[in-house]
């Protein structure tokens, strides 16, 4: 899969800030994928080609493309793609690709995709920003395709981190055009001393 960038540029300076992050480690960047997302990999939930939502450095997308999927890996933060495109090279991945991009652009790629992965995006979308974002998916997922995300959820205790989403919420995010799979518990991984965070797994199949 070999995609450019829009004829329009994608607007990397709306990456919610936190190109700075990457400057050092933040605390969502663990150094290898999440487990949640290796289960789904390994249970063979991912159809290809994927397109990985807010990808960081990379791990994640890096993952699928190991297991032979074609992974198309955005991020608004110059300073993340740029990492995870040095790691596909020393780990000589062809299967993925790497885009500074905004993910509210992601239908305007020229490319529908069978599956998406949102590992740590969604919490960080205001509420208006949130059916935008359903409603982008949507466009760039073909008929049938499947959205998987993890996000921090309201079990969590409030304090450090993002904010925490309800089942609730994610129902009425993804209400229509959507057909909820399942939404379950789970758990986030991060390299604070804590180690893990409360998250809700779901998965919404665009109809």
């Amino acid at each position: 899969m070999v995609l450019q960038p829009p004829v329009e540029p994608c607007d990397a300076s709306s990456g919610m800030g936190f190109d700075d992050a990457y400057i050092g480690v933040p605390t969502w960047d663990i150094g290898r994928p999440q487990r949640e997302v290796l289960a789904l990999a390994d249970a063979g939930s991912f159809r290809s080609s994927v397109v990985d939502l807010g990808c960081g450095t990379g791990e994640n997308a890096l993952a699928l493309a190991e297991r032979g999927h074609e992974v198309l890996g955005i991020d608004a933060a110059p300073r993340a793609i740029g990492k995870a495109m040095d790691k596909a090279r020393e780990r000589s991945l062809p299967g993925a690709t790497f885009l500074v991009a905004d993910v509210f652009d992601v239908a305007g790629l020229g490319h529908r995709f069978a599956s998406a992965l949102d590992c740590g995006l969604f919490h960080v979308l205001d509420d208006h920003e949130r059916s935008v974002y359903a409603a982008t998916v949507h466009g760039a997922l073909e008929p049938g395709g499947v959205l998987h995300l993890l996000c921090f959820s309201d079990a969590e205790p409030l304090g450090w981190g993002p904010r925490r989403v309800s089942e609730a919420e994610l129902r009425a995010t993804f209400s229509a055009g959507w057909h909820e799979r399942e939404i379950e518990a789970a758990a986030f991984e991060t390299n604070l001393d804590a180690g893990m965070a409360h998250a809700w797994r779901a998965v919404f199949v665009r109809v």
